[in-house]
C-alpha cells in the first residue's frame, strides 16, 4: 500500500471517529491540499462534523462545493437547523433537497416531521406523509412514530392514531407519543384507556408512561387515581412531583400545589428544576401569593445562575409581579431578561394585559417588532384580545404575510376571537370557513362569538354542523351553546341541548354549565324554575350561580327573589360591600325601608366601603 494511500485511510478514519470542531479543521486543511481526498463522500462526512459542532459557515460552505450532495449531506444540515430551533429553514431545504432528485430516506423523514411538529403545519406534514408513502417507509418504526407526533402535535389525533393503527411493529416510544397526544388534545380518557392496549401488547410502561398517565388523571381532575399511578413508579423524577404541581395549579388548587412542592423540597429525592419552579411560581400567581413568590424567586437565584434562572422563569416571574400590580418589580425583570428572545416580550405584554394596560401592552408588542423580532403564535393570541378593530386589522394582514403564521390554526383562533369582540361577525365566519384546518377551539370560539352577538339560532346550526363533522363537543362547547341560546331567548332549545349533549356524550355538568341554565331560566322571567333548578344540582352553587339570577332580578324588579339571591351571595363573600348595597337598594325598591337601612348599617358596622365608580370615554383611537 502506498502513502498516499496509508494517508487517506488514515484521515478517512479519523473523519469517522472525530467529534470536535478543532479536529474537524485540522483534518480539513489536509483534504484541501489533497485533491485525491477532495471527494464527495469525504466532504460529506466532513461536513458531518462541521454540523455535529455548530459551524455554520463552515457546513454550509463545504456544502455548496459539493456538486451533487447526497441525502447524507442534507440530513447533516437538518440536524443542525432543528438543534438551532430553525424549523422553517429545515423544511425549506427539504424541498430544495428534492428539487435536486435526491430521495429522502427514514433519517430525513423524522427531521422534517419534527419541523412541521414544532410549527404545527399540519398541512407541510401531510405533504411529506405522501412522500413517506411514495418513497415505501410508511411501515418503517421511527418514521411512523414521528408521524404520529406531528400529528398529535398539529391537533390531529385521528390522523396520528390511523398511523398507529397500520403500524406492522410498535415500540414503547409508539404508545407514549399516542398517549400524549390524547392528552394534549384533552382526549384524556382516550389516554387512560390506551394503558391496557399497550400491556396487551407485551410491553411494560416505564417513567415516561406513568408521567403522561398522571398528567392525564390530573386534567380530569382525579387526583386519587394520579397518586396510584405515582405510587407505582419505582424512583419518581422531577417530572413525576411536576405533573402534580401543575396539575393542581391548572385545576385552581394552588394550595395542594405549593403543599405537593413543599412535600417534595422536604423529601430532598430529587431537586425542582426550571419547569417546577415556573410551575410553582404560576400556582403563586393564582393564589395571590406574592410571599411565597418571592422566596422562590430568591431560592431560584441561590439554586441556578442568573442567566439560566431568568431565561427560563423570567416570564412567570415577570407575569406573577404584573398579576399583584407590582409593574415595578416585573419591570426589573425584565431589564435582566434576554430582550433578543420573543418569550421576554411576550411576558411584558402579558403583564400589561393583565393589569388592563392596553395602550402600554400594544406600544410593547410594536417595540418587539422595531427591534426585529418577530411574532410568534404566543404574542398574536396575547396581544389580539386587547386590540380595538383598526390594530386588530393591523395585526391580521400582518399574520397573512408571515409564513410561520399563517398556517397556525391557535393564531387563526385568536383572530376569530377579536372580531367577534369588535363586532365583526361576517369577518369572523369568513376566516372560520377559510381554514384549512379547525380544532375544537375554533368552532368553539365562533360558536361563542355568535352567542355573544345574540346570534343563536347560527350558534345552534353551526353546533350541528360540527357534530356531524365528527368533533365531539367538550365542555367549552356545551358552555357556548348554552350562552349563545341564553342571550336568544331559546330557553326550551337551551334545555334541550343540555340534557342532550350531557347524555350523548357523557359530558359531566360543571358549575358554568349550571349557571349559563339558571341564567337562561332568569333572563326569560321563569323565576320558580330556576329556583327549582338550583336546588337539584349536584353542586353547591356558588356566586355565578346567585349573580345570575340576582342580574335578571333587577331587570325584572323581582324583589323576592332579588333578596335571595343577595342574601346567598352575602353569605358567599361577606366582605363584599357591593353585595350590601345591592341588597339594600332592592329592599327600597320594594318599599321595605328599615330593611334597606338594616343591611347598610350592617355593612358600615363590618368596616365595608362601597368602591368608587369608575368610566372610561375613548376618543378617537
Amino acid at each position: 500500500m502506498s502513502l498516499c494511500q496509508t494517508n487517506k485511510n488514515t484521515l478517512i478514519n479519523l473523519l469517522k471517529i472525530s467529534k470536535s470542531l478543532n479536529q474537524a479543521q485540522q483534518i480539513h486543511q489536509q483534504i484541501t491540499v489533497s485533491a485525491s481526498l477532495n471527494q464527495p463522500i469525504t466532504l460529506t462526512k466532513l461536513i458531518q462534523l462541521y454540523a455535529d459542532s455548530d459551524d455554520f459557515i463552515s457546513a454550509h460552505k463545504l456544502f455548496d462545493k459539493i456538486p451533487q450532495p447526497n441525502v447524507y449531506a442534507w440530513t447533516s444540515l437538518y440536524s443542525l437547523y432543528l438543534r438551532h430551533g430553525m424549523y422553517e429553514k429545515c423544511i425549506q431545504n427539504y424541498g430544495l433537497m428534492k428539487f435536486s432528485c435526491v430521495f429522502p430516506d427514514n433519517y430525513v423523514f423524522p427531521k422534517v416531521l419534527r419541523a412541521c411538529a414544532q410549527l404545527s403545519w399540519l398541512e407541510g406534514g401531510i405533504w411529506i406523509h405522501k412522500d413517506v408513502i411514495v418513497c415505501g417507509f410508511e411501515f418503517h418504526l421511527q418514521v411512523c412514530n414521528s408521524l404520529i407526533d406531528m400529528y398529535v402535535k398539529c391537533g390531529d389525533v385521528r390522523s396520528g392514531r390511523l398511523v398507529f393503527e397500520e403500524m406492522k411493529e410498535r415500540d414503547l416510544f409508539s404508545w407514549n407519543s399516542m398517549i400524549l397526544g390524547c392528552v394534549s388534545n384533552g382526549l384524556l380518557e382516550s389516554a387512560v384507556a390506551l394503558l391496557g392496549c399497550l400491556r396487551s401488547d407485551g410491553l411494560e410502561a416505564d417513567v415516561v408512561t406513568w408521567n403522561t398517565l398522571m398528567n392525564a388523571y390530573c386534567r380530569l381532575g382525579r387526583f386519587d387515581e394520579a397518586w396510584e399511578v405515582f405510587k407505582q413508579i419505582e424512583q419518581p423524577n422531577i417530572i413525576s412531583w411536576t405533573t402534580f404541581i401543575s396539575g393542581y395549579s391548572k385545576r385552581g388548587e394552588e394550595e395542594m400545589s405549593l403543599k405537593v412542592f413543599r412535600d417534595m423540597v422536604t423529601r430532598g429525592v430529587v431537586s425542582p428544576d426550571l419547569d417546577c419552579l415556573c410551575s410553582v411560581i404560576i400556582s403563586c400567581r393564582h393564589l395571590g401569593a406574592l410571599r411565597s413568590g418571592k422566596e422562590v424567586h430568591g431560592y431560584g437565584i441561590k439554586a441556578k445562575t442568573n442567566s439560566t434562572f431568568y431565561s427560563s422563569a423570567g416570564a412567570a416571574l415577570l407575569t406573577m409581579y404584573a398579576k399583584f400590580g407590582r409593574i415595578q418589580d416585573a419591570a426589573k425583570v425584565f431589564e435582566v431578561m434576554d430582550k433578543t428572545d420573543v418569550v421576554t416580550w411576550n411576558a411584558m405584554i402579558l403583564g400589561f394585559v393583565e393589569l388592563e394596560l392596553e395602550k402600554p401592552a400594544i406600544e410593547c408588542f410594536s417595540e418587539m417588532l422595531k427591534k426585529g423580532l418577530k411574532a410568534n403564535q404566543t404574542t398574536i393570541s396575547t396581544i389580539l384580545p386587547v386590540c380595538c378593530l383598526q390594530f386588530g386589522n393591523q395585526i391580521h394582514a400582518y399574520i397573512r404575510k408571515s409564513s410561520s403564521l399563517s398556517s397556525v390554526v391557535t393564531v387563526w383562533n385568536a383572530v376569530i376571537h377579536m372580531y367577534c369582540k369588535c363586532g365583526c361577525v361576517r369577518s369572523a365566519y369568513s376566516i372560520f370557513s377559510s381554514m384549512a384546518t379547525k380544532d375544537i377551539v375554533s368552532w368553539n370560539t365562533m360558536i361563542g362569538g355568535y352567542g355573544m352577538h345574540g346570534h343563536g339560532q347560527a350558534a345552534l346550526k353551526l353546533l350541528r354542523v360540527m357534530i356531524s363533522s365528527g368533533i365531539c363537543p367538550d365542555s367549552t362547547t356545551l358552555t357556548c351553546a348554552l350562552s349563545a341560546c341564553s342571550h336568544s331567548g331559546f330557553v326550551d332549545e337551551g334545555l334541550e341541548l343540555f340534557h342532550s349533549i350531557t347524555e350523548n356524550y357523557a359530558l359531566t355538568p360543571r358549575m358554568e354549565h349550571y349557571s349559563c341554565i339558571v341564567d337562561l331560566l332568569a333572563r326569560a322571567g321563569r323565576f320558580e324554575e330556576a329556583i327549582s333548578f338550583i336546588g337539584k344540582m349536584p353542586l353547591h352553587p356558588d356566586k355565578s350561580i346567585w349573580g345570575a339570577l340576582l342580574a335578571s332580578c333587577q331587570a325584572y324588579q323581582n324583589v323576592d327573589f332579588g333578596i335571595l339571591a343577595a342574601e346567598q351571595l352575602i353569605c358567599l363573600e361577606p366582605k363584599c360591600a357591593g353585595h350590601y348595597v345591592t341588597l339594600s337598594n332592592i329592599y327600597a325598591r320594594g318599599g321595605m325601608w328599615e330593611d334597606a337601612v338594616r343591611v347598610r348599617k350592617k355593612m358600615e358596622g363590618k368596616g365595608l366601603i362601597k368602591p368608587s365608580g369608575k368610566s372610561l370615554i375613548e376618543i378617537g383611537n
